[in-house]
């Protein structure tokens, strides 16, 4: 027995080791990525790209600033499955289920947004600018029309040419990641904890259908009812938002109750309220590391713009192609 025991330490122990050294790798590749992109990458070679994607943009989210959430959130999809390398652009065939048609993407919005963009560029610049690289400046130009710092993109990113749905799964943050789950998910991309909770603010602008959080208000088995981490007068809002029917929730309610097409703060201090909607967003308050930064932010704006941009920056660099690698795309939604 204590031979078992001793032997399922040590597999525990190499298990652990080995996670640890798949984030190393992560970050060390993103770090490298990172370096291999360049702010003003398109200025001699299509001058015009940047200011294309920005009008482009801003035509959109002027008419409709909740399309600000959809533009970053585009960007996001994209750079957890395969890197940013806009497969998430790519349209399903005859033979093959895109990434777009996966479950968690099936609400994604703003891909005729960045064809508007493309075209323009195909004008402008004919087989010079990626559609990794419109997915890039789209969130940025989108979160700094709705009250986000604007920062600078670094580029040169290539397409790529596969999109499978499959590769959805375990990639995407669900809704229900606790610190753990979510330290491991953005760890394996690279990222910290701290560049996870700052992402994460996100959810300061958009919605949420009921369905991903229905769990909270209407749980059954053992634990039956509603979760208790949650305030109940906001619970008792949303029963109303997304009431109980035979074939579960439905609808859409604001991540963020207050400030919904803000770039703020808001979202953090809803969670230090016990009134974050998903339940990724109440565990940052479980955990005694994220907490801190929670409240951090909360008191101070500032950091958490500085820090948000900064993490954007990083994700972008996720497993991207460059140099002669991928292709660049002159149809974001056909492989080449």
């Amino acid at each position: 027995m204590e031979a078992a025991r001793g032997g399922g330490m040590r597999l525990r122990l190499r298990a652990a080791v080995l996670s640890v050294a798949v984030m190393a790798m992560a970050m060390a590749m993103a770090t490298r990525s990172q370096a291999q992109l360049q702010v003003g990458f398109y200025d001699t070679l299509c001058p015009a790209a940047e200011i294309i994607v920005q009008e482009e943009v801003s035509k959109v989210v002027s008419a409709n600033p909740g399309m600000a959430a959809g533009l970053v959130r585009l960007h996001f999809h994209d750079c957890f499955v395969r890197g940013c390398d806009a497969s998430v652009l790519l349209d399903s065939t005859a033979g093959n289920q895109a990434e777009k048609d996966a479950p968690p993407n099936t609400s994604l919005r703003g891909f005729d947004v960045i064809d508007k963009a493309k075209a323009r560029l195909e004008q402008a610049c004919f087989g010079v600018v990626s559609c990794a690289d419109v997915l890039a400046f789209a969130a940025r130009d989108a979160l700094a029309l709705v009250g986000g710092n604007s920062y600078q993109v670094p580029a040169g990113r290539r397409d790529g040419n596969l999109s499978v749905a499959q590769e959805t799964n375990g990639n995407l943050p669900p809704p229900s990641a606790n610190v753990a789950r979510l330290n491991q998910m953005f760890g394996a991309k690279g990222l910290t904890q701290a560049d996870m909770v700052a992402l994460s603010g996100a959810h300061t602008i958009g919605v949420s259908h009921c369905s991903s959080f229905s769990n909270r208000l209407y749980s059954s088995g053992p634990n039956a009812g509603q979760d208790p981490s949650m305030d109940p007068s906001y619970v008792a809002a949303l029963t109303q938002q997304c009431p109980q029917q035979q074939q579960g929730p439905s609808g859409m309610v604001p991540l963020d109750a207050v400030t919904p097409n803000a770039f703020d703060t808001n979202y953090y201090a809803a969670i230090v309220a016990n009134r974050g909607l998903l339940s990724s967003d109440q565990a940052l308050l479980a955990d005694q590391t994220t907490a801190s930064q929670v409240v951090g932010y909360t008191n101070n704006p500032d950091s958490f713009q500085a820090d948000f941009a900064a993490a954007m920056v990083k994700m972008g660099s996720i497993g991207v192609l460059t140099g002669n690698a991928g292709s660049i795309r002159s149809n974001c939604r056909v492989a080449s």
